[in-house]
């Protein structure tokens, strides 16, 4: 995976700091993990969540109107999600616990329409995963308490909200065995299949 580096101004305490974002877009390029610069001394540590300039250097211009945030059980798998219209962009995160977190590109037009990418998301490895319009989202806990925010490009309209089976099989997404069953909502349960998706235009 090609990592490359942006590097942003902040203030960390009383002195100005240079701080190296890692950029590393995934199988699928769209989607990038990004790894932020973090400041650890006898006091604990520091870094930057999000910075818009670093963040708008490498994916482009984005604009961010809501923050979600979720715990969830071990095991509890949430999505496969994603807005027919009002399409979000989503920056996640975890900070407690550890989460399994996937993404489907559902673009008809795409190449790789269909095709999954994931990467895991901890408290420890701090490592933020950018998901732009078009892919469906979802992630599986992987301890209990795990919690989960993400900032939203756009605002959730429940009347466009739609889903896609978190394990249908012509995805095949290779979800973690953890030693227990999979946990999901009735409506995730109960979710079609990407081929009897509705799907944006």
């Amino acid at each position: 995976v090609a990592v490359q580096a942006c590097t942003v101004s902040c203030c960390h305490s009383e002195a100005l700091r240079r701080v190296t974002v890692k950029i590393a877009p995934l199988d699928i390029p769209d989607v990038v993990a990004i790894e932020p610069d973090v400041f650890t001394d006898e006091r604990g540590f520091f870094y930057e969540s999000w910075n818009q300039k670093a963040l708008d250097a490498a994916v482009g211009e984005t604009r961010f109107v809501q923050d979600n945030h979720s715990c969830s059980a071990k095991g509890v798998v949430r999505g496969l999600h994603y807005q027919v219209q009002h399409q979000q962009g989503k920056l996640v995160r975890v900070v407690s616990g550890r989460a399994f977190d996937a993404v489907v590109d559902i673009r008809r037009s795409s190449p790789t329409f269909g095709a999954w990418v994931g990467i895991e998301l901890s408290e420890e490895n701090k490592t933020q995963l950018w998901i732009p319009h078009g892919f469906a989202h979802g992630f599986m806990a992987l301890e209990g308490g795990t919690e989960l925010l993400y900032k939203s490009t756009d605002f959730y309209y429940p009347e466009f909200d739609r889903a896609i089976a978190w394990d249908d099989p012509d995805i095949a997404i290779a979800w973690p065995r953890i030693g227990t069953e999979p946990e999901a909502s009735g409506k995730d349960r109960n979710a079609p299949r990407l081929s009897d998706a509705e799907l944006p235009t």
